[in-house]
């Protein structure tokens, strides 16, 4: 639908949607960024030389957003365009090419090493049975690999340094300022990993086993030692069956899933009905594909960290 606006609409879409050219700022880099938890990181590296419009806002869920005519507008108007990649943005790709943006496009997950999809679903018992025709499809359209990389904090680091790099190529006159701004950033992020290593380490091995909504810590699994399970696969636009939530019942049961975690951007509807089927309390709302609020306890990246780590031991050790 996007084709139909010509330049006229997109100058009186971009002063009524906040756009760029509505602020008056002393930014020297527009960019645009896909979801919150990378406009984060961009207002971390850029600091007031950048003004970031997110698309995806807090709480949002980029598995299944539908762009409007603003977000054309904005990434019309951007120096830099930063997509996480991985196919996590399946509306970017057509976004892009409407809005005739001539801005770098950036996947800030270059240089990580991504986990397969497949090696992170725990839909079935440890030791083997198959996902039962249907269960592919929940991750089919992202591909190969999981796309949550941001759920470890060594992954997060690679995406500022990847962030620096797009600015400085972009903006070469701010690059000491970019750099500057991001090697700060990265001691904290430094600092926020040995405190989550240490958090975790205090919880015992045998009530290490999490239910969340949909895969969305597999990078956090996988870094950090929790097991997670979920009746969706990596995306959250395949509803799970009742086969899917029957077959989780009888595996939370076997491994003994010490809690259970509803998302800030999914339906509480599953994990309510398992844990009145499992008998085990639901221990609070993790934050997983998107910040919260700027009121909320997971306003920045660092904060969901500390939140959801934070939240996790509360309920497991009752502390």
């Amino acid at each position: 639908m996007f084709r139909t606006f010509r330049i006229a609409t997109y100058a009186s879409l971009l002063a009524l949607s906040g756009g760029f050219a509505a602020s008056a700022t002393a930014a020297e880099l527009h960019v645009v960024a896909s979801f919150s938890i990378i406009a984060d990181l961009a207002k971390n590296v850029g600091g007031e030389r950048v003004e970031v419009k997110t698309l995806v806002g807090p709480d949002g869920d980029a598995h299944v957003y539908e762009p409007r005519p603003a977000d054309a507008v904005a990434l019309e108007a951007a120096n830099v365009v930063l997509v996480n990649g991985l196919e996590l943005e399946g509306f970017m790709k057509r976004l892009i090419e409407t809005s005739g943006t001539k801005a770098p496009v950036v996947e800030v997950t270059k240089g990580i090493e991504p986990l397969k999809a497949e090696e992170e679903h725990h839909h079935d018992h440890e030791g083997g049975e198959k996902k039962e025709a249907g269960h592919e499809d929940h991750h089919h359209h992202h591909g190969e690999f999981d796309p949550h990389a941001w759920q470890s904090i060594h992954n997060g680091e690679i995406y500022v340094k990847n962030i620096a790099d797009a600015f400085c190529e972009t903006d070469k006159a701010g690059c000491a300022t970019y750099t500057a701004n991001a090697e700060a950033y990265l001691a904290k992020l430094e600092a926020l990993e040995k405190d989550v290593k240490a958090a975790i380490a205090e919880i015992p091995a045998d009530k290490r086993t999490i239910i969340t909504t949909h895969d969305a810590f597999g990078y956090f699994e996988h870094d950090y030692g929790l097991k997670f399970i979920a009746p969706e696969g990596i995306s959250t636009e395949a509803e799970a069956s009742a086969a899917d939530v029957a077959k989780l019942i009888d595996q939370v049961k076997e491994d003994k899933a010490s809690a259970l975690f509803l998302e800030n951007i999914t339906n509480p509807r599953l994990i309510e009905q398992i844990s009145a089927e499992t008998g085990i309390k639901v221990g609070g709302t993790l934050y997983s594909d998107a910040l919260s609020g700027e009121d909320g306890p997971a306003s920045t990246y660092i904060d969901m960290f500390r939140h959801n780590v934070k939240t996790l031991k509360a309920a497991i050790l009752g502390s």
